[in-house]
């Protein structure tokens, strides 16, 4: 038996969230002594970084580089099935949702995803998940022969203890895609959102795209990726894919600046399991203050830029 991860990739290079699965798989396998094995599918330049973070042997299979959620379960079904896997482990990402579910149906087996727990192994098979926006812990219990997890990003940080793992090429398995790429557009940023270990976001309170260099300053002086709440891309002074929240993209970075942000309970959902969150405005009675590890009461207009001076002088030691 063994633990089998699968290793996704970006412009055939595993990231963050790659790594972070793989660390996680890591641990899993130690807790039921077993190997772990990643398996990475399409054009992959790093694949064997893998193994430093804890996978005992990296398997590849070639494949078209656009994704298709039906030819990859399969791909990953026949590769548990090769190496008797007891436990898949998937990136709770987009790629990872659209393989879950069919992973679990093809499989037969018990699937729990978001995790962001480490497995009990005390009385049966039992991990945790955030549940009601994060307001609450569910604890599932999984009685299957083989489980599926989805590992919540920015939940287990990627540890890179081990060596360089040999890529080991397996058969790709065939498969007739109904999936026709005409073209791709992808949106510019160095970091995804939902990897990126800082956030600094931005609301109404900003008044108008005009004044949006300020939060971008602050980004800039802390390394940050930018974000937003849903009306100001609404209104267009920001593309959608900044747009977090529970109706855009949910977050868990270890710091998230909101600036002029209210904290409606639809933007708090996508937004609360950060590490630390750090509330900009100059409403006292806003509710984002009750959810806030650290508030500033005051103008941002005042606020972000003198903030903005000291992360600077901060950085260059003055």
């Amino acid at each position: 038996m063994s633990i089998l991860v699968y290793a996704e990739h970006l412009d055939g290079t595993c990231k963050k969230a790659a790594f972070e699965a793989v660390t996680y798989a890591r641990k899993v396998a130690d807790e039921m002594s077993l190997p772990c094995i990643a398996l990475t599918i399409g054009d992959v330049g790093n694949a064997g970084e893998l193994g430093t973070y804890g996978a005992d042997r990296v398997l590849h299979a070639a494949a078209n580089n656009h994704f298709d959620g039906q030819h990859h379960a399969k791909q990953i079904a026949h590769a548990a099935t090769e190496v008797n896997a007891k436990v898949i482990i998937l990136s709770h990402t987009s790629t990872g949702k659209a393989l879950a579910g069919r992973l679990a149906v093809m499989l037969d087996a018990g699937l729990a995803s978001g995790v962001n727990s480490l497995p009990d192994l005390s009385t049966g098979f039992r991990v945790k998940r955030s549940v009601y926006s994060g307001k609450a812990v569910a604890t599932y219990e999984l009685s299957s022969d083989m489980q599926v997890l989805s590992v919540m990003g920015n939940t287990f940080p990627a540890q890179a203890n081990g060596t360089l793992a040999q890529v080991e090429q397996v058969e790709s398995v065939q498969h007739e895609s109904r999936i026709t790429v005409q073209s791709v557009n992808k949106a510019d940023g160095s970091v995804p959102l939902p990897e990126a270990d800082l956030v600094v976001s931005g609301g109404r309170g900003f008044k108008g795209p005009e004044n949006w260099d300020i939060l971008l300053q602050l980004a800039e002086a802390l390394g940050a990726a930018t974000a937003c709440s849903r009306p100001v891309a609404d209104s267009g002074w920001r593309p959608h894919h900044e747009h977090v929240g529970q109706t855009g993209v949910a977050i868990r970075p270890n710091l998230y600046i909101a600036i002029g942000i209210s904290g409606a309970i639809q933007h708090l959902g996508g937004v609360n399991n950060s590490k630390t969150i750090v509330v900009i405005n100059k409403d006292p009675e806003a509710p984002f203050f009750k959810a806030a590890d650290y508030g500033v009461v005051g103008d941002l207009f005042e606020v972000v830029p003198k903030l903005t001076a000291a992360v600077k002088a901060y950085k260059e030691g003055v």
